[in-house]
């Protein structure tokens, strides 16, 4: 994989956001973000979640996937709680501009699959003075 650094920034900013107190509390879904030629996808592990317990916003170039996982009975003792329940938030910026009327989201088997289009890049132009 080629080096891109607006990919670095973006991962440090998520991680600068998760240090700072600015990330959301609860359990984090894994995702996975991957770039294509004209599109975005990125790809959430949220088993045990239907459809109506995830919502999508974009909104200045951000992506933002919420959600909660109801927490079964708790018991007085766990001799182990690996599972995480409650509420989750995660945000994913674009180093490129997206086309927010074209997003499109699937769930299936327990995975929440977002596909994002890019639009095109407006190319440099020279203005005549009048």
């Amino acid at each position: 994989m080629a080096w891109d650094p607006t990919r670095d920034l973006l991962a440090m900013q998520e991680q600068l956001d998760s240090l700072f107190g600015r990330a959301s509390s609860g359990w984090v879904p894994a995702a996975d973000l991957h770039e294509a030629d004209d599109r975005f996808v990125l790809t959430l592990e949220v088993p045990g979640l239907t459809r109506a317990d995830i919502d999508l916003s974009f909104r200045d170039q951000t992506l933002t996937v919420k959600g909660e996982r109801p927490g079964g009975e708790c018991p007085q003792r766990y001799q182990r709680l690996e599972r995480g329940h409650g509420a989750f938030a995660r945000a994913f910026s674009f180093g490129h501009d997206v086309d927010p009327d074209g997003i499109s989201a699937e769930m299936a088997d327990g995975g929440l699959t977002v596909t994002i289009p890019k639009t095109a890049r407006t190319t440099t132009r020279r203005i005549d003075v009048q």
